[in-house]
């Protein structure tokens, strides 16, 4: 893929079905929370100058859109890299290595490094010896949730922030503005709760906004409610739980939640899936796929939903 068409792919000049990139601010104007560091990153954008940048934070906060905002809106060219899938020194030696010592026709080439505290030791060593090479040509904008996974060496080239979840209100103002747009009727109380649910992990938030928009209205029922209680814990559990706890867990938790039909759990699952496979996301994906389809030939889904979160834990734990 070419460098026009992966900056075409990364900024939204095509049409998005989800929400999340159809809705994702190209611009400062539209991004919502962390004021603390907005006068820094439009200092960045009007000179051009962009240093080696680190953002780290919560999921869902908004690291990777200011990285993609800076990027897109300085003279750059740009490669994107998720190091949850890619995330070895191979991915550096080659990839990366190539891209910075190609001749660029701008003033600068960026490499968005995504999840970057996916990367194996070996490859943030052998990043930051490329963040040397090529520091007259090349600037590196990182993201993570865990910047004690980042070596010091890697830290002390950037220019280090960490990204704070903007508050509820800011989050409601957001979601409103889109459904609005959207031309969406919604009631308050429903809103609320969707945003409760997820909080502070807006990409959930609009993730879950968008599943229960049906005939251009927003609508929660109790039964949804529910379903969005559990299906909110079950992905916590995942992501935070040890295999033997996690499988106690979500079988009680599947047990009172008094759900039978586990069909919105798998999309559910798939849309929430950055938050907890990272570095199996592939394999994920294949699991969800398998499992959403043999659903409908299962006779006790319960049993079927116990058997593919068994297959989850085998692989992310």
């Amino acid at each position: 893929m070419d460098l026009v068409q992966q900056e075409i792919n990364m900024f939204g000049n095509q049409e998005h079905t989800l929400w999340v990139e159809k809705f994702r601010p190209g611009t400062l104007d539209g991004y919502v929370g962390n004021e603390h560091i907005i006068d820094k990153v439009k200092l960045y954008i009007e000179s051009g100058d962009v240093p080696h940048l680190l953002f780290y934070g919560q999921a869902g906060t908004g690291k990777t859109t200011l990285a993609k905002i800076i990027a897109g809106n300085v003279d750059a060219d740009i490669m994107y890299i998720n190091a949850s899938d890619e995330n070895n020194i191979e991915t550096v030696r080659t990839k990366i290595k190539n891209y910075a010592s190609t001749v660029g026709f701008k003033r600068w080439k960026i490499v968005i490094l995504d999840e970057a505290d996916y990367m194996t030791p070996n490859g943030q060593a052998a990043l930051r010896n490329l963040m040397e090479t090529f520091s007259k040509t090349t600037r590196f904008i990182l993201t993570c949730n865990y910047v004690e996974k980042i070596i010091d060496p890697i830290q002390s080239r950037c220019q280090v922030f960490g990204i704070t979840p903007p508050n509820k209100k800011e989050v409601a103002k957001r979601i409103v503005s889109i459904l609005d747009e959207l031309q969406v009727s919604y009631d308050n109380k429903d809103l609320v709760t969707i945003i409760n649910a997820g909080y502070p992990d807006i990409r959930r938030v609009l993730n879950s906004c968008q599943r229960q928009v049906i005939d251009g209205k927003l609508k929660i029922d109790d039964t949804s409610v529910i379903q969005a209680n559990y299906m909110t814990k079950l992905v916590e559990i995942l992501k935070n739980d040890n295999k033997k706890d996690a499988f106690k867990n979500i079988r009680q938790l599947i047990n009172d939640s008094k759900v039978k039909d586990f069909s919105a759990l798998h999309k559910y699952l798939f849309d929430e899936i950055d938050s907890y496979a990272t570095g199996h996301i592939a394999s994920v994906i294949l699991i969800l796929a398998e499992s959403q389809y043999q659903d409908s030939f299962a006779v006790d889904k319960e049993l079927h939903i116990m058997s593919t979160i068994v297959k989850l834990l085998n692989e992310l734990k």
